[in-house]
Parts: C-alpha cells; sequence; structure tokens
C-alpha cells in the first residue's frame, strides 16, 4: 500500500569513498547547475563582503588583524564545513534542486588544495621571514598600515587615522600622511643597510646577515608570489571548470579512513551520511512570513470546502478518512506527466508525503530526531505519516501535506504545490498551496574574469591596449605567506582573521536564493504548472467522494469556479496574510 514512500529510498545515488574517488557531481540528472554553482564559492577569491551582500543574515566577526583576514573562498569553506560536519553543529534544512554534501565535498577539496599551497608558503615564510625577522617585521608593518589605511575613503580620514597611529606609537613627530609612513618604514630599511655596510664594525657572518635582513623579505616575497600564482590558476580553474559544466567530482580521500585508527576521516565519512539522512528526511519547518524553510515562501493559495451530504437520502455515507483521499490524489500526481498531446510538457514529478512543524518566525534552530518509536534516520514513518493525515487536523501539533515538487532549470528553480485534505464536522477541505524557490544568487554564477588593465601604448598614445595582470596582487601574497602558518591551527586563524556566521536556520540552498519572479520564464513556469495540479487533485477527490457515495454536485460547481479563477493566479505574499 504505501510502496511509493519506500520508493524514495532507491533515488538516493550511492557514493564511492575510495581513496581519491571522484564524488558525482549531484544526486540525479537535471539538477546540477544550482549545485556547481554554491560549491564554485569554495574556490573563489575576492572580498567576503560580496558574500555578505548575499544575504543580510549572515555575518562577519571582525579581524583583530586585517593581514590574517580571510577572502571569500577561505571563508566560505571553512564556514560551511564546520556547519555541516563540525560535531557540535545544529541540524540542518534540506536543500531542494541540490546536493549538500557535493558542495561540502568541494569545500574539503578546495581547502586540500589550499593546505598543499599553504605547506610551501610555510617553509618560504619560515627561511625568508622567520631568519630575518627583524626585516620581515618592518614589512609587515608596512602592509599593516597599507592596507588599514586603504580602507578608509577620504584624505582627511587618512590623515586622521596616521595621526592616531602615531600618536599611539609615541612617535609625535610623524606626519599625519599616507606617504609620510611609507617613506619612514623605507628610511628605516635603508638607514638599516647603510649603516651595517658602512659604519657598524662588524664583519663576517653578522655583517652579511645585517645586510641581508631588509633584503631577505623582497627574495621570500617574490618565490611567494610564484607559488600563489600556480595555485591561484588552479583554483581558478576549478572554479570556471564548475560553472562551465565541465567540471569533475571533488577528490575527497581525507573522509577515508586509511587505518582503524584514523578518527578525523571516519568523523568526516559519518558526517557526510549523516547530512545525506537529513537531505533525505520527510520532515519540513513551517517559520511564519518566511514559509517552509527550504520550499520558500507560498506565492498563491487555493481552498475548495463543502459540505459532505450523501447522495441518496435514504442511506449514510460510505465511512472513509482523509487518507483515502490523499491516496486517491497521490496515485494521480504521479501521472502528471503523461498527456493526450506529445508536446514535452511536465517532467516527471516527484510526490511525496510531507509532515511540517511549526517554529517561530525568529527561530534560529530547528530540532529532528534520528532514530525513535516514530522516526528512523530523520524520517517519519509511514504508520504515523497516516496518523497525523487522519487525526491531527485541528489544534496543535504537525500537520500532513502531500507535495509534488518540480526541479526545474538544472536545479535554479524548485517549484513545490502542497496539498492537505481537512475533514472538521460535515465539511470537507481541499488546500492547494504553491511554494516557489528561485535560482542562487547571482553572486555564484559569475564566471572569473581575468585580470587585465587599459593602458595607452608608448608610441602611437592615442590607441590603448589590454595590459595581463597578475592574479595575486603584492599585498595578496604577504596575506597568504602570513596566514600559511597558521592554517594547521583554524581556530587562531577565526581569532586573528575573523570567521564568516552563517544564518541559521541553515540550509544550503534557501540561504542564498533568490525570488523567481524577477525571470519570467521562471515565472510563467511557476503560474503554468498550478492549473494541471489543481485540476487533478479536484477530480481524484470527487472519484472518492462518488464512490463512498457523497452528492458531488456542490464540489463539482465549486470545483468549475476555481478553476476558472485559476488561469489569472498571480503572485502574492500567502505567508503574510495580509488583511
Amino acid at each position: 500500500m504505501f510502496d511509493d514512500l519506500s520508493s524514495e529510498e532507491s533515488e538516493v545515488p550511492s557514493l564511492d569513498f575510495s581513496p581519491g574517488a571522484e564524488v558525482p557531481l549531484s544526486g540525479s540528472a537535471g539538477q546540477t547547475a544550482a549545485t556547481q554553482a554554491l560549491a564554485s564559492a569554495a574556490y573563489r577569491d575576492g572580498p567576503v563582503s560580496d558574500l555578505l551582500a548575499a544575504n543580510e543574515e549572515s555575518g562577519f566577526k571582525a579581524a583583530r588583524f586585517s593581514l590574517f583576514e580571510p577572502n571569500l573562498g577561505e571563508a566560505f569553506a571553512r564556514a560551511v564545513q564546520v556547519r555541516l560536519l563540525g560535531g557540535a553543529r545544529k541540524p540542518v534544512i534540506q536543500s531542494f534542486g541540490t546536493e549538500p554534501q557535493t558542495v561540502v565535498e568541494h569545500c574539503l577539496a578546495a581547502t586540500r588544495i589550499r593546505k598543499e599551497r599553504d605547506t610551501r608558503l610555510t617553509v618560504v615564510t619560515a627561511i625568508f621571514g622567520l631568519l630575518f625577522l627583524p626585516g620581515s617585521l618592518l614589512w609587515l608593518i608596512f602592509f599593516q598600515l597599507r592596507r588599514t589605511l586603504s580602507r578608509i575613503n577620504g584624505k582627511r580620514e587618512k590623515s586622521l587615522a596616521v595621526a592616531k597611529l602615531a600618536a599611539l606609537s609615541g612617535a609625535g613627530g610623524l606626519a599625519a600622511s599616507v606617504g609620510a609612513v611609507v617613506l619612514a618604514v623605507l628610511a628605516a630599511l635603508v638607514v638599516i643597510a647603510a649603516v651595517a655596510a658602512i659604519q657598524l664594525p662588524m664583519t663576517g657572518l653578522w655583517l652579511l646577515y645585517l645586510l641581508a635582513m631588509p633584503v631577505a623579505p623582497i627574495v621570500g616575497w617574490w618565490i611567494a608570489k610564484q607559488v600563489s600564482e600556480r595555485y591561484a590558476k588552479s583554483l581558478r580553474g576549478h572554479w570556471d571548470a564548475l560553472l562551465g559544466g565541465s567540471g569533475v567530482g571533488p577528490k575527497v580521500p581525507e573522509t577515508v579512513p586509511q587505518d582503524p585508527g584514523d578518527e578525523g576521516a571516519e568523523r568526516i565519512r559519518l558526517s557526510l551520511a549523516k547530512l545525506s539522512a537529513e537531505q533525505r528526511s520527510n520532515i519540513v519547518f513551517y517559520a511564519g512570513p518566511k514559509g517552509i524553510l527550504g520550499m520558500g515562501t507560498r506565492w498563491g493559495s487555493w481552498q475548495l470546502a463543502e459540505e459532505l451530504v450523501p447522495s441518496d437520502p435514504g442511506r449514510e455515507i460510505d465511512g472513509f478518512r482523509s487518507w483515502d483521499v490523499v491516496r486517491a490524489i497521490h496515485d494521480q500526481l504521479r501521472m502528471l506527466e503523461r498527456g493526450p498531446l506529445h508536446t514535452g510538457g511536465f517532467p516527471t514529478p516527484t510526490v511525496r508525503h510531507w509532515v511540517v512543524t511549526p517554529i517561530g518566525e525568529g527561530a534560529k534552530e530547528v530540532s529532528r530526531t534520528e532514530t525513535d518509536s516514530e522516526t528512523d534516520a530523520y524520517r517519519v514513518k509511514t504508520f504515523e505519516i497516516q496518523r497525523i493525515c487522519n487525526e491531527q487536523q485541528f489544534g496543535s501539533g504537525n500537520r500532513h501535506y502531500l507535495g509534488t515538487q518540480f526541479v526545474l532549470w538544472d536545479g535554479q528553480l524548485v517549484l513545490t504545490y502542497l496539498i492537505s485534505v481537512t475533514v472538521l464536522h460535515h465539511t470537507l477541505r481541499i488546500e492547494v498551496t504553491g511554494n516557489a524557490l528561485g535560482p542562487v544568487h547571482r553572486l555564484f554564477t559569475t564566471k572569473p574574469s581575468p585580470k587585465t588593465k587599459t593602458v595607452s601604448k608608448s608610441v602611437k598614445f592615442w590607441e590603448t591596449k589590454d595590459v595581463q595582470l597578475p592574479l595575486v596582487s603584492a599585498a595578496e601574497v604577504v596575506r597568504l605567506a602570513v596566514r600559511a602558518p597558521f592554517t594547521w591551527f583554524p581556530a587562531v586563524l577565526d581569532y586573528l582573521g575573523g570567521k564568516l556566521t552563517l544564518p541559521e536556520p541553515f540550509g544550503v540552498r534557501h540561504t542564498w536564493a533568490e525570488k523567481p519572479w524577477r525571470h519570467r520564464f521562471m515565472a510563467d513556469d511557476a503560474l503554468r504548472a498550478a492549473t494541471p495540479v489543481l485540476r487533478v487533485v479536484h477530480a481524484a477527490a470527487i472519484r472518492v467522494l462518488d464512490e463512498h457515495g457523497c452528492d458531488t454536485t456542490q464540489f463539482g460547481s465549486g470545483s468549475k469556479a476555481l478553476s476558472g479563477s485559476i488561469p489569472g493566479a498571480e503572485p502574492r505574499k500567502a505567508d503574510n496574510y495580509d488583511a
């Protein structure tokens, strides 16, 4: 009787966790665009502020030293890994139309690439930085001041900031301007070299050390630049391949225990399995005006409510329950892709039974039970779903909804139509609501652009040419070299450079989703799907009523009236209950 519920398990792909295995890019065909767009963020460069603009509820804990501040890709990969794989993490909202496991695996792969780079940079920093620490500190002070002052707008504000820095350091005679700070640092380097070479009475290795002290960090910077450029090209290659549709699955050998004592890899493997189980959960959460988390807000709602009257006045209605109507609707919804004409039409929908749990609008977390008498692997068991459908229709508690879901535009658009059937006294109410989850934020779909600068030609100065700039700037090389030794101490990096905080309750998909109504074709798809779904629901319900001896005259006329109003359906904020 309930074979449709168990069949959902067979749709979940099996993942090969052999060492270096390439994991599939998404859970099923046609859902790769959104998954790859979100995964590409792990390989990106650029400031974290771009990611904060994609969701106003995101936050960033301010850096204590801006030289340790992460870029967009580093912050995203770190935050997503901790949030989805952390031992003390909160439950996660389902990501319809995407595979969150693939996204987090790309974060692991990007972190692995950066660790390889940071290993080489750590060696460079140790040789040319720590061994020549006095000269390195002078250069770091210069870059830290330059980075701090570059974020201050206006000449007057910059001058005041430099004056404050000078006063705090006791250098009252320091000129309050950016140029003076730069010249002071460079002058200090020149004085050290001049005194050591001319007047300091030293010979041998000490003299060579003093001479090399201001120069060695420059040599180390040049070597670090070559390393950074090579890995920047690799990261950008993954970024471009994912958005171009030619990317391969991430290689995550760290998820495979290499021996029985490899607890770290085993924890990651179990966390990925837990994430997949939560993704398959049939429990969703309703958060007031935010709608059902993961499905988006309701944009439309249609009700059909009529009195249950026997068709034969001399007989009573044959007994039936809400579940009987729901089952009939379920069977008909599975046939939506079939039609009398060969015009393409609907793709095969996903028809599932959902248990909806209400939470507060401002709730920061949700609660999931992994296994008990009513749930198994975060899924409510079939007998409990049937009980909720028949009995929990009024008052507190969870509610049952039958949902038909269309994943369109390669996962960029998720349309969900939820059907509820309630019987109160002599009134049967059938309600259909439309939920739409739009494409991921446009930030995630931007491809890497080459860094170029337009300049005038030296001879034909009236003509211009594009000059290729390095992928990694001078200041960025210093930032990477300074952060590299702390890569193995992420908590220290979070303390010094700040960290990204994700909005809660967190889900990979709905957190960075935009509204679909700005895209004409996506909006059309949402509106067009409503009419066939409603008519199938009404036809199946009326057939059940006929079979149980109910008078369907009023239901038929009400269905026709509602069907006539459907073509004019327009998106609105149904979850706000504007009155």
